[in-house]
């Protein structure tokens, strides 16, 4: 018999895309392929894009010009692409690279290996674009690339209409996955060992809105609180403008939910924020912020920051530092706006040029730089519980230290022991701080060895088939199950 056709798919963009890579591993898995060994040319390589940003483009198409001259010398080797890039672009990437091979969407991502068998059966690229959702991709078989945590879609799509954001234009309005399949995949993962799952949309507090239960989403997380063996639950990424007292009951009262809480803010400015169109103001921002930390004063609050949108004044950016500097998140992932064709704010007046964008960045990243620090700094001497982590941190290594995620989100680098392996549970103190990270050399108070810690030991990841049977009914809810297992 002939060796199994090999690949390796390559993921760009958000946690969605992470999770739809997972899906694709599943599918060409499940469809007889094999990943590549490290180093080693696949037959197909798959690359799942992003539209997010200007550089979006340019970054896909590159890439595709350095995989033409390997193509060029292994025959029969294919290349597919695919995500949001593919679903904005669709025949202009073979127009571009014509030795591309496929090119599917967003919504169609189970299609993946009968579209490589028919242009291997053709000899000529297939391009297939649907316009609506048909199963939701967590339906789909999953080759997941950790043994301990795991991403869990709650929906897909998003019914915003951000004048700087392009996902809702290529993901769709949004799906509501029925929750008893929520859980259900949740289950499964902890009966594989999995200690943690991170509960994603493009905006998960509005998860309900299909069934019209604005308490949806705070009823799934008490109950995927219950799930026995879960020991963490994370979710990513709400919105300020739905986001509803009902979930910071929910986060503090039940143990399993992690304190940690990303917030996009985007802007301080009201002016900005109405022309962004996104729904809330600055107090309102703020007053989230108050009420969290009310309710758990050791929450960990990331967010998100668009410097130099359309008609953004000094003033306007001046009420973004004040924000922050009222806020103290804990860390602030911060862009540059660049344009993006097909949104609102791209055909704004008052487009601000590139070196008072830049001057504005660096200001903010600094000041968020100095408060990270300060939070971080104020840890130290804290116990901290991680779960141990696979491939971060890997140049401490050489020091005799192992990397760990703490249950508010933080990253810690952490002196290694015998025996300790990705996805046991450790305790430690910290004794160091730096902006984005903190360390915790030479005191360990205690090592717990996990199932997750035996599968990442031995190799092995957790796959999922499916967890539906036949075709989901896409918005149609089943009742909340009552657990009667954990505490």
């Amino acid at each position: 018999m002939s060796a199994a056709r090999t690949y390796r798919v390559r993921t760009y963009g958000c946690q969605m895309n992470v999770h739809d890579s997972e899906r694709l591993s599943g599918l060409l898995e499940d469809a007889g392929y094999t990943a590549a060994a490290e180093g080693d040319d696949a037959d197909v390589v798959v690359l799942n894009t992003c539209a997010v940003r200007e550089n979006a483009d340019n970054r896909l198409y590159g890439n595709l010009g350095h995989l033409r001259p390997v193509k060029d010398a292994h025959p029969g080797m294919q290349i597919a692409v695919g995500g949001c890039l593919a679903q904005k672009d669709r025949g202009e990437i073979v127009r571009r690279a014509p030795w591309v091979d496929v090119v599917f969407g967003t919504h169609n991502v189970g299609s993946l290996p009968a579209l490589l068998d028919r242009a291997r059966h053709n000899a000529e690229a297939q391009v297939e674009i649907v316009e609506s959702l048909e199963v939701f991709p967590s339906t789909l078989p999953a080759k997941r690339d950790s043994a301990y945590s795991g991403w869990v879609s709650i929906s897909v799509g998003c019914n915003n209409t951000c004048t700087f954001c392009i996902v809702p234009a290529l993901r769709g309005k949004e799906k509501d996955r029925r929750p008893g399949e929520i859980l259900a995949e949740v289950q499964a993962l902890v009966d594989q060992g999995v200690l943690e799952v991170t509960l994603l949309g493009q905006n998960v507090n509005a998860y309900g809105v299909e069934f019209r239960d604005s308490g949806a989403f705070a009823d799934l997380l008490r109950s995927a609180g219950r799930i026995d063996g879960l020991e963490r639950i994370r979710f990513t990424s709400p919105h300020p403008r739905e986001f509803t007292d009902d979930v910071i009951d929910a986060m503090a009262e039940t143990p399993a939910v992690c304190h940690q809480l990303h917030m996009p803010l985007q802007s301080g400015s009201d002016d900005v924020l109405r022309r962004m169109r996104r729904g809330y103001r600055q107090e309102r921002y703020l007053g989230i912020i108050d009420r969290v930390r009310a309710a758990m004063p050791d929450a960990a609050i990331t967010t998100d920051i668009i410097v130099g949108f359309p008609g953004e004044t000094e003033e306007d950016f001046e009420q973004t530092l004040e924000v922050v500097r009222q806020a103290r998140f804990a860390s602030a992932f911060t862009f540059q706006y660049s344009k993006r064709p097909g949104t609102p704010a791209a055909e704004m007046d008052g487009q601000l040029p590139k070196e008072v964008v830049q001057e504005r960045y660096l200001r903010l990243t600094a000041l968020q730089d100095q408060i990270s620090w300060d939070e971080n700094r104020a840890l130290i001497g804290g116990k901290v519980e991680l779960l141990v982590a696979s491939g971060e941190g890997s140049k401490d290594a050489a020091r005799g230290r192992l990397s760990g995620r703490a249950r508010d989100g933080r990253l810690v680098h952490f002196t290694a022991a015998d025996g300790i392996r990705p996805g046991d549970v450790v305790e430690t103190v910290i004794t160091e701080a730096a902006p984005h990270h903190l360390v915790a050399d030479g005191v360990l108070l205690s090592h717990r060895r996990t199932r997750a810690g035996d599968a990442s030991e031995a190799g092995t990841r957790p796959t999922t088939p499916g967890v539906s049977l036949g075709m989901p009914r896409i918005g149609v809810p089943d009742p909340l199950p009552v657990l009667t297992t954990g505490c």
